[in-house]
């Protein structure tokens, strides 16, 4: 009977353990799914329209935190009031028929002042101008022989567009993102063009043909620039996962369809700006700085969710040293080196209080079916702690140099686009295909940054444009 006992005592204590052990498993599998569920496009890296429709307050916070001024245009802004036209292209005038007081009939002569309306609008579409060339044949007077004058060039086919129809398509497909089939509509609608779907395949391989080379020499720019900046983002090119790689300045900008995410720019120098994609650090010869604007989101979760003490104060800090950085420059200056060095005792001292506090907390259990073996896991707040601790070098790169910004916002505004473009189009057949919108992607947004005409230099001539893109 006692040993009936003792084996009931040692199964039940055996069974508690093993409950006690699902429970800790079951614990941190719920955390884990509260988490994800407490993640939006402002504590993480979800876009915006994953949010849903049902936002929360704090999902429209700001992460810079409130500026003190009113929402709207500031006081001193110059704004963009439509202006008068000093010569109208047209005059209507109008006359009264009669008086308005006692009935009786007026004419032009009895007007004695006027005031006067402008409306600005578009002038209706006219019909097509078809210009006809012909390359006439003479015969030499001394030899008899025929010599036949030569065609303008980019005229080849006996009858074809001209280069402005060309040069709005391109604009309305590659930039405003219209699929063939609704650009196709779109240019009979508003200018009684009929393009097939093949022919605008055709003008667009003819455009990224023009434009290859100065693809290549807004590579080397950027490769050349002091800094710039980098980001990848999944395409869809043939069914299958590929990459759009994007290397920008704040003037030039550069696509690169590539099937690997892993397949690195070449050539680079100088600093690049990026998002600790763990592969930018076996780019050889540059130095690198560090995206605060995903530090600042990665935070944020700490503090909404986990309730972590230090993140709250990194978060301020980061914050305060990007405003004093933006005053700094704003007046053409770099932070004062006793400042820069009071901003990272600071930061320094918060990374090891986070570390600290880390230490202090249990070890991470497993969830129940994971993998027993390799490295004990670690919370989310102490790999971030550790990635800031080992390069923050990378991360205050933007204190002591001005050329530096405090995230690497150009170019994910110029990569969100492209998902924009997905959404819209889907993706692309072939890698040709894809690797022609890079082109001439890359040039529209290089143009656009420059503020220079689209149409025009669409219709330009690639070595014009590499001329006006060159330094001095």
């Amino acid at each position: 009977m006692p040993d009936d006992r003792s084996a009931l005592i040692g199964a039940l204590r055996a069974q508690n353990t093993a409950l006690v052990t699902q429970n800790a498993a079951l614990l941190a599998r719920v955390a884990e799914l509260e988490r994800r569920l407490g993640l939006d496009s402002t504590n993480s890296g979800k876009p915006p329209s994953s949010d849903g429709l049902q936002k929360k307050p704090s999902r429209v916070r700001n992460l810079r935190g409130h500026s003190g001024k009113r929402r709207g245009g500031q006081q001193g802004h110059p704004g963009t009031t439509l202006e008068r036209a000093a010569s109208p292209d047209v005059t209507v005038d109008h006359f009264p028929d009669a008086c308005g007081n006692c009935g009786a009939a007026l004419d032009p002569a009895t007007a004695d002042g006027h005031c006067a309306r402008q409306l600005f609008d578009l002038p209706p579409p006219p019909p097509l101008v078809v210009t006809e060339h012909r390359a006439h044949r003479c015969r030499c007077t001394s030899c008899g022989a025929q010599t036949r004058a030569a065609f303008p060039e980019g005229v080849t086919a006996p009858v074809q567009y001209g280069p402005r129809i060309a040069a709005i398509a391109i604009y309305l497909q590659h930039y405003q993102f219209l699929p063939e089939k609704r650009l196709s509509e779109a240019m009979a609608d508003m200018f009684g063009v009929r393009l097939a779907q093949a022919t605008l395949a055709a003008i667009s391989r003819n455009c990224a043909a023009r434009f290859a080379d100065l693809a290549a020499v807004l590579r080397g720019l950027i490769a050349a620039a002091p800094v710039k900046h980098l980001d990848e983002t999944g395409f869809r090119i043939g069914g299958k996962t590929s990459w759009l790689h994007i290397a920008s300045t704040e003037t030039l900008t550069l696509y690169r369809a590539a099937s690997r995410r892993g397949n690195l720019p070449e050539g680079l120098g100088g600093i690049v700006v990026h998002d600790h994609f763990k592969p930018y650090y076996r780019l050889p010869c540059v130095l690198h700085a560090l995206c605060n604007a995903h530090h600042l989101r990665e935070l944020q979760a700490l503090i909404d969710i986990e309730r972590e003490p230090w993140a709250a104060r990194m978060h301020r800090l980061l914050r305060r040293a990007s405003h004093a950085t933006n005053l700094a420059r704003a007046q053409n200056t770099a932070l004062a080196p006793a400042l820069v060095a009071l901003f990272r005792r600071a930061y320094d001292r918060i990374v090891s209080d986070g570390l600290a506090f880390h230490a202090a907390l249990p070890p991470v259990i497993r969830a129940a079916g994971k993998d027993r073996r390799g490295r004990t896991g670690r919370r989310i707040g102490h790999n971030l702690l550790r990635r800031i601790d080992e390069r923050r070098e990378d991360a205050l790169r933007f204190l002591s140099n001005p050329a530096v910004p405090f995230t690497n916002n150009l170019a994910e505004r110029d990569v969100r686009m492209m998902k924009l473009r997905q959404k819209i189009s889907g993706g692309f057949r072939t890698m040709l295909g894809a690797e022609d919108f890079a082109v001439i992607r890359s040039v529209i947004s290089t143009v656009k940054k420059n503020g220079w005409d689209v149409l025009g230099s669409i219709r330009d001539s690639a070595e014009s444009l590499g001329r006006r893109l060159q330094p001095g």
